[in-house]
């Protein structure tokens, strides 16, 4: 089951702006690791399930996960061989808007080597660039 909103104020957003780097959630907030992005894109609610399974199989049960970002806004898309107009089509799915310098995924309780493997094989299901921080005084 795809990461959605249980419950949204309306069913449709514009497309909206993507300039800027990330102003908020861009700095460990609970672990000691993290998964960074470097650059902007969509994220859609199966694409981090992906991540996050991928990263607990890799931990095999041991550490603590924390998913720093949710799809909140509605991506809609019109079905194959329909004419222009007659509105906007119903809601296909949910994306998080991801900026540069956003922290995806932070973790606790495992040695650096095991974090940076299992980031570095969440990053390859992940649309766009991302790098492996961790917080100052943290020994590697």
């Amino acid at each position: 089951m795809a990461l959605a909103p249980a419950r949204t104020k309306y069913r449709k957003t514009q497309k909206g702006s993507r300039a800027g780097n990330a102003k908020r959630g861009n700095t460990l907030a609970f672990g000691e690791f993290g998964l960074q992005s470097l650059s902007r894109g969509p994220m859609t609610g199966q694409q981090i399930e992906a991540a996050r399974v991928t990263i607990s199989r890799h931990l095999k049960r041991k550490g603590k996960l924390w998913i720093r970002i949710f799809p909140h806004k509605p991506i809609t898309k019109k079905p194959a061989e329909v004419r222009m107009g007659q509105g906007k089509g119903p809601v296909e799915y949910y994306v998080a808007q991801i900026k540069p310098g956003a922290v995806l995924f932070e973790l606790a309780g495992v040695p650096a080597t095991i974090a940076k493997e299992a980031f570095r094989l969440a990053d390859a299901k992940l649309p766009f660039r991302c790098r492996f921080i961790m917080r100052e005084g943290t020994a590697e």
